[in-house]
């Protein structure tokens, strides 16, 4: 069975306080729901490290289906990266790739699990997964810039 994982990324202006989210649907369909901050972060680096802290807490022989409202995630993950990784990590207009480390952390992941596909889903449009994924980044976001509460899992 392949299981759904709904990520998110959020950031309160961009640089600035950022939260990630990812929904995972459990086998017996209940959703678990992992997600964290960091205090000064791009809405990019929010979205990476939403699939890769999925990615870390799932068996490797899990297949899995990660859907991500962010098309530079997707894209990067199934079209870039081969590109990237060939030029030495330059993108073709032979610049650094922004937030290197996050993509090879993310492509280790992936090597490591060949039996997980990544596709786009649009934000904001119903998907129940995706918006249980924005939700929670925005509320994490919340948090580091200090509009929200301390959430209950952080106490």
């Amino acid at each position: 069975m392949t299981i759904e994982i709904c990520c998110d990324g959020s950031c309160i202006g961009n640089p600035g306080p950022g939260g990630w989210a990812a929904v995972i649907q459990e086998d017996d369909g209940s959703p678990r729901v992992l997600s964290g901050g960091e205090p000064h972060t791009t809405n990019n680096r929010m979205e990476l490290l939403a699939v890769i802290r999925a990615l870390e807490a799932l068996d490797p022989e899990t297949p899995a289906l990660v859907l991500c409202d962010s098309r530079y995630v997707v894209n990067g993950i199934n079209v870039w990266i081969q590109g990237w990784k060939a030029r030495g990590w330059k993108t073709a207009a032979k610049k650094p790739v922004k937030n290197a480390d996050l993509w090879k952390r993310l492509d280790a992941l992936r090597a490591a699990r060949p039996a997980v596909r990544f596709d786009w889903v649009a934000g904001h449009a119903g998907h129940p997964g995706n918006e249980r994924a924005d939700q929670e980044a925005l509320r994490e976001a919340e948090f580091q810039a200090g509009a929200a509460p301390t959430p209950s899992w952080r106490r």
